[in-house]
């Protein structure tokens, strides 16, 4: 599935992804964070830089605050799809960009 997301569509990352896909790894997987250097710097994206500030009320309301960086980013860059295996995200009532977890995008493309 990865390969065909890589063929098909032009990716977006944000900033603050990245950043907090770095911290993760470093808590939960030190030693493989040579590995997902490796990854990002193999795949082709483009970079979103995330907003300093985020004015909450121009965003729909989100439980958790820290993914509203994350909403904000897929919103801004004008992405079609957030791929996510989120909760909060993959719940949230918007049109645009679709909100889909791996799985519902999986089911989507076959």
């Amino acid at each position: 599935m990865f390969s065909y997301i890589l063929e098909s569509h032009e990716i977006v990352i944000s900033d603050y992804s990245l950043k907090e896909c770095a911290l993760v790894f470093e808590r939960k997987f030190p030693e493989k964070i040579s590995s997902l250097k490796l990854f990002l710097e193999k795949i082709d994206y483009e970079l979103f830089i995330a907003r300093e500030s985020i004015y909450e009320n121009a965003y729909p309301n989100i439980r958790d605050k820290k993914d509203l960086p994350i909403l904000a980013a897929a919103i801004l860059s004008d992405a079609d799809i957030l791929l996510t295996g989120d909760k909060d995200l993959s719940s949230m009532p918007i049109k645009r960009p679709l909100i889909m977890t791996p799985t519902e995008y999986f089911e989507l493309i076959n």
